[in-house]
This record gives structure tokens, C-alpha cells and sequence, in this order.
């Protein structure tokens, strides 16, 4: 009996066993099917994800495109270059008959000082030749020569004239560029009653000539008792009404931003007249000069000087060239260095001039 007890407990255990390691097998296999159900639906919500991020991603890409576009753009324009250089139109011939053109109009335009200087340097014989040279065949300075020993001659020396045309011209210039550039700085940056009347009083006097002014000018001359004086060329030339116009419309370009910004800093008004002002109207007074010194240096002032120890270089001249022919190469001497001064001015300040008939101001 024990021993049947013995198999039968011993049977129940393997049975016990076995179906314990069914009931385990069960479970591992539910954890393992547990386990697959949650991958998949990982995969799912990855995908889902995936799907639903698609469009955003592919704006951002299109964003960052847009962006290195516009970089790339913005780097292509600032490499290119600042002037770009204009085709021309037009063929080679063309290129070749425009070049021409403009060296026969500077020819022309040159001629007359070569024709002048050719003319001082002939001899009394080539001077009276008919038809007649351009050119000097037998050159010489004698005409030159002569022209200082008739002036060494005269009880007035040559340096006498020179020294009163110099003073005129430089003191008239610069007394008229500084009322000039004052009257027209008042004018063209302050707001006063009867300012625009008188600017249309300035503009109406350029239109007169000095033949008209002549007598006017003689009539208050006299009145100051300035007649035979210096002052009776120099006073008159403050007045000059074309400097005014050429300063006041060139002024009128100058940002006045620019002086309000000089007054809050402290600024005087001579400051800013002076450091600010006159700097950036440097080719419109330096075209002024060329046209006073022009304007004096030929003015003979016969009609209000009288004193021949006060009378100017080109009166003198003027007296010379009315020498009858024996004097005709001492005339053409003459004219060549009555014309030095002015060429001169005007060749260095060629560059000047033409910025300021461009009108090149600053802007606001």
C-alpha cells in the first residue's frame, strides 16, 4: 500500500509539473504576443508621426532654400561691380568719326592761342607776309625784347603797372568772393522778408553790360570822392552780380540738415559759414575767382584812374599796340602776355569749373 501510495503522489507531481510548465509556456507565449502587439503599434505611431511631421520638415527645407537663395543673391550683388560700364551703340566707324569731330572742334578752339604765339615769335618781315604762316619760320624773341625796352623807357617802370593790375585783381577778387559767398549763404539758407526780391534784382542786373554801368558807377565814385584811387576799380567789383548767382544756386544744393546739426553741436554761425559752408562750395568759389581775376586783370580803368603812376599793365599795353605799325611785333607780344594769367588760372582750374556746371552739390 505504501508503495501504490508512493506512485500515485509521484504521479501527481509529474502531472502537477506539467501542467505548470503548460500554464508557463501560455504565458510566456501571451508576454511574447504582448510584446509584438506594443512594437507594432510603436511602428504605427512612428509612421504616424513620420506622416505628420512630413509637411513641416518640408517647409523648413524650403524655408532654409529660400534663405541660402537669398544669401546667394545678396552676395552676387554686392560682388558686382559699382560702375558698370555701358556698351556702346554704336560701330567702330563711329566710334572713329566722333573722335575725329572732336579733335577738329579742339582744334579750332586752339587755335587762336597758337596763332598768337606763332605770331610774337615773327619777325617784323613774316609778320606783314601775305597770304599769311601760322607757323614761325625764323622764331626769335625780339618782339618780347623789344616790348620791355619801351616800357623801360617810359618815367613809369614796368613793375608799376604790374604791381597795381596785381593788387586790383587780388584785392577786388577777394573782397568780391567773400560778400559774395555771405550774401549769397544769407540768401539761399534764411527765410527774411524782401530776400527773394533782391535775389530778382540780382538775377536783373546781370543783364547790363559795364558800357551801361559806366556811368552810374563814375557818378557814385565821384560822389565818395574814391575817383583816381584804387578803390574806384576794387569797390565796384565787391558788387559783381555774377558771383552771387553762381554762389546762392550752388549753396542752394548744400543739405541743411547739415548746418542744423553743426548748430546743435554749438556752432557759430561764422563756424559753420567757414568750416562747414565753404569746404563744400569749393568748385563754385574757385570758378568765381577765375571769373574775377578775368574780369580785372583786362580792365584798363582809363575812365576813373588818371595818375599814371596808378594807371594798370593792360592800359600801358594798350598805349603800346597804338604805336603805329613799327610796333606790330611788340603788339603781338603784348597780347601773349596779357592772355598768361588767365589761361593759367583757368588750366588748374579746369577740373573745378566743370563740377560746377554739373552742378554736383550734396543733397538732402
Amino acid at each position: 500500500m505504501s508503495d501504490m501510495n508512493k506512485n500515485n503522489t509521484t504521479e501527481n507531481q509529474n502531472i502537477i509539473a506539467e501542467e505548470q510548465e503548460l500554464v508557463n509556456a501560455e504565458v510566456f507565449n501571451a508576454e511574447d504576443e504582448a510584446l509584438s502587439k506594443l512594437e507594432s503599434v510603436g511602428n504605427v505611431e512612428e509612421e504616424a508621426a513620420k506622416t505628420l511631421n512630413a509637411p513641416v520638415t518640408e517647409k523648413t527645407s524650403v524655408k532654409k532654400t529660400k534663405k541660402s537663395k537669398k544669401k546667394e543673391e545678396e552676395e552676387e550683388v554686392y560682388h558686382k561691380p559699382l560702375i558698370k560700364r555701358r556698351k556702346p551703340n554704336r560701330s567702330i566707324a563711329g566710334d572713329i568719326f566722333l573722335y575725329l569731330f572732336l579733335l577738329l572742334v579742339a582744334i579750332i578752339m586752339f587755335f587762336p592761342i597758337i596763332y598768337a604765339v606763332e605770331s610774337a615769335l615773327k619777325p617784323l618781315d613774316e609778320l606783314f607776309k601775305f597770304p599769311p604762316r601760322i607757323f614761325a619760320q625764323n622764331p626769335t624773341l625780339d618782339n618780347f625784347s623789344d616790348l620791355f625796352v619801351t616800357l623801360g623807357k617810359s618815367w613809369v617802370s614796368f613793375s608799376r603797372y604790374l604791381f597795381n593790375t596785381v593788387f586790383i585783381t587780388g584785392l577786388g577778387t577777394a573782397g568780391h568772393l567773400v560778400v559774395a559767398s555771405m550774401a549769397a549763404f544769407v540768401l539761399a539758407k534764411y527765410d527774411f522778408p524782401g530776400g527773394k526780391t533782391f535775389f530778382k534784382l540780382v538775377t536783373v542786373a546781370m543783364m547790363f553790360t559795364g558800357y551801361v554801368t559806366g556811368i552810374p558807377n563814375y557818378i557814385i565814385m565821384s560822389k565818395l570822392h574814391m575817383i583816381d584811387t584804387y578803390w574806384a576799380i576794387i569797390i565796384p567789383a565787391f558788387a559783381f552780380p555774377m558771383g552771387l548767382f553762381l554762389m546762392k544756386q550752388f549753396m542752394e544744393g548744400l543739405p541743411t540738415s547739415l548746418i542744423e546739426a553743426a548748430k546743435i553741436d554749438g556752432a557759430t554761425e561764422w563756424t559753420v559759414f567757414s568750416k562747414i559752408v565753404m569746404p563744400n562750395v569749393k568748385p563754385a568759389w574757385l570758378t568765381l575767382i577765375i571769373f574775377s581775376v578775368q574780369s580785372l586783370w583786362n580792365n584798363k580803368a582809363s575812365t576813373v584812374i588818371y595818375s599814371e603812376e596808378m594807371k594798370t599793365l593792360p592800359f600801358a599795353m594798350q598805349q603800346i599796340q597804338a604805336g603805329g605799325i613799327a610796333r606790330t611785333g611788340e603788339a603781338a607780344a603784348v597780347l601773349v602776355v596779357l592772355m598768361i594769367v588767365p589761361i593759367a588760372i583757368f588750366i588748374f582750374s579746369e577740373s573745378q569749373i566743370l563740377e560746377t556746371m554739373a552742378s554736383s552739390g550734396l543733397k538732402d
